[in-house]
This record gives C-alpha cells, structure tokens and sequence, in this order.
C-alpha cells in the first residue's frame, strides 16, 4: 500500500533562550537559516508535502524562506507548540506525518526515510538515541532518583504518525485542563498507545542557545614554499630553528621556508591573502625579520577573525642538512605561538632522491597543512 507522506516543520516558536531579537530560526547560520537548512533536508521525493507554522510576526519572513520549496505552505501558529501542530495537522490530507524541530537541520535523509518505515510498520516512529550520560531526578540540589540508563533514550525528531492517529490525540488532550506536553510522542502515548522509538542520529542536536549558532566547522588550508640555498651563513632557520648548514637559505626575511609555508596555510584557511600581501619583500621593515615574529602576527589576525589551530602537518623536502633530531624543538617552537600542544603538530623531513632541484641540494621546500577551528 502507498501512503502520502507530509512533512510538519515547528517553525512558530520565538527561541527565547537564544537570545536573538527574533526568532532563531531567521538569523543567519552558516550561508543561510536554520530554516532553510531544516527545509532542505526534507526536499526529497518521499516527502510529497512540506507544512510549515509560523508566528503572525515572521509570516512574511518564513513564507519567503519558502517559496522556493514548491511543495511547502505555510500555516499560522497557534498559542503554543501544540496548538501549531495541530493547526499544521488540520492544513494536511497525507496519511502519515513527521513533525520535526525547525531548530533541528542536521538531520539526514537516512533517518527520515527510517522514521517513515517505522510509521508504516508499526503505526509510530520516533526518532531517538541511547542516552551516554547518567541521568538523575533531582529536587532543588538533590538527587533523588538514578533510573537505569539502560532504558533511557533521548528524544529527537522527526516523530511519526498516521495522521488521524495523532489528530485524533491532540484533539482528546485539548478537552483536559493544564495538559502539558513537551513534544507529539508523550500526547500520543496518553490517548494512542505506547509509540515505537526508531533509529536517530548523534548531530541531530536542536539548536537552542546562542553558542549553537556559531560556526563550528573546520576551516583547512594549504601552504607551500621554497628557498634557494646560497646566503653566506653557517646555518638555516626552520620554525625558529638555527640548524647548522653548508649555507643559508636566500630571502628578504630570515629565511624560514617551513614558517612561511605555513603561514600561507593559515592565511589561505582564513579565506585571507598570501604572505607577500602582509609581509612584502619590498619593505624595509621585513628585511632580516624573524619569521616566528610574523607567524605571531598571522595568528593574532586569525584570532580577531575568532579562529585559531586546530592541528597542523608540515612536510620538508630537504636533501641537506639532516633534520630528524631538531624535530622536536620545531614543534616546540610552534606550539607556544600557534597555543597548542605540540602532539597537535606533525613535522616530516624526506629527502628527494636525489631528484630535482632538492635532490640536487640547490634548496628546500616545505608543505605545510592546517586546520582551523572557531573560538
């Protein structure tokens, strides 16, 4: 049997505990909304309808999120999250329904086709995980009840029903006074039956507080140099590093290939300009100049951008001097100005076989990788 599947989108809330001066669903997150990332997750061809609520405040401001949807209308909300639901239950004819968190848009297409199963074989599907955390009943600062975590679940959604279930139970709980209920499965539980838990997903998070909305992504970037041999000294400089060698290494600053490979790594991972823009070889001021000193500077303009390192990898390609034994000392170097720990660095040193202007001795090149995170 086929069965019409809507999808109900909880977007008539005000998000108080986010703290924004509207509803968190409309502030921007990431290139869009929480909204539209919510939307586009249920856009897909097992979906036939998509009803979303909204406040009589954000009507416009919703309705225009989701025009581009064309499956998707729009319903005002009612005085509280249940009223909403049940206006969005009236505004449907699909037999089966998944009420969802606009605040939640991290969840993936697998676990609600598994919560749409759930509902055509057992009559109900609500998207839940295992619990990992101990979970205590308390009143005021005491505990006073451990129930065993073995048979505890956090709730999520997508919840699932047929619809006439589900209306059929929201419409009994209107009758009753001072009914409250935090979500569609504790209604359904009181006047359907015991509904069936179906599979969720970790990073199906709702999001809630402010710190939820920032940027928590990853941000990798990749850097390249090289210098000649050839500057009349007894040694190089490599992460701040004097390393004893035949001659030194040709540049306007001190020389240090595996810094500015770095750098470049850090800046091009910002989405900023290259090394030369910041620290041009035509001014005077870089003539000589420490690179660790620069890399101090790249790192302060990271972090008023509110970004710092993650980690970061750094292969040398050098034919000579060896570099095995300073490693350390390198990684040492690096983690007190880049603010974390040196195992969080990885430093590599190869030859070239001989091949090549490094296999030739003539210079040294380094790749450096970074990862960056948001503070």
């Amino acid at each position: 049997m086929s069965y019409s599947v809507c999808a109900v989108i909880c977007a008539a809330g005000k998000g108080n505990r986010a703290g924004f001066e509207e509803n968190k669903l409309l502030v921007p997150f990431g290139d869009s909304t929480a909204l539209k990332k919510t939307l586009s997750a249920f856009d897909f061809p097992a979906i036939d309808e998509i009803v979303v609520t909204a406040s009589e405040t954000d009507m416009e401001k919703i309705t225009a999120i989701c025009a581009p949807f064309t499956r998707t209308k729009v319903v005002l909300g009612g005085e509280d999250r249940s009223h909403s639901v049940y206006n969005a239950l009236k505004a449907t004819a699909a037999d089966i329904v998944l009420i969802h968190d606009g605040a939640r848009p991290f969840i993936a297409r697998e676990t609600i086709e598994g919560c749409i199963h759930s509902v055509m074989t057992f009559g109900s599907g609500i998207c839940a995980v295992e619990c990992r955390d101990t979970v205590a009943t308390v009143k005021g600062d005491k505990i006073i009840g451990v129930p065993p975590r073995a048979n505890l679940r956090q709730i999520q959604t997508p919840q699932g029903f047929f619809r006439e279930n589900i209306t059929y139970a929201y419409e009994r709980a209107f009758e009753l006074e001072n009914a409250v209920y935090t979500d569609d499965s504790s209604v359904f539980a009181q006047f359907c039956g015991a509904p069936r838990t179906c599979e969720g997903q970790r990073d199906n998070v709702k999001l809630t507080y402010a710190e939820d909305f920032k940027d928590n992504a990853v941000r990798c970037g990749f850097g390249v140099d090289t210098h000649a041999f050839g500057k009349a000294q007894n040694h190089i400089v490599l992460a701040g590093v004097k390393i004893p060698s035949k001659s030194g290494l040709i540049a306007h600053s001190d020389g240090d290939v595996l810094v500015h490979a770095l750098m470049d790594a850090m800046l091009s991972a910002a989405g900023l300009k290259d090394i030369g823009h910041y620290f041009p070889d035509s001014d005077p001021q870089w003539k000589g100049a420490s690179s660790m000193a620069m890399l101090a500077t790249v790192t302060e303009m990271l972090s008023a951008l509110g970004l710092s390192v993650k980690n970061a990898s750094i292969a040398i390609q050098a034919e000579h001097p060896r570099l095995a034994k300073y490693i350390d000392e390198m990684k040492n170097a690096l983690s007190g100005i880049l603010h974390i720990d040196p195992s969080r660095i990885g430093i590599t040193a190869g030859t070239n076989e001989g091949l090549g202007y490094v296999g030739e001795g003539k210079g040294i090149t380094v790749n450096a990788f970074v990862l960056l995170r948001q503070i």
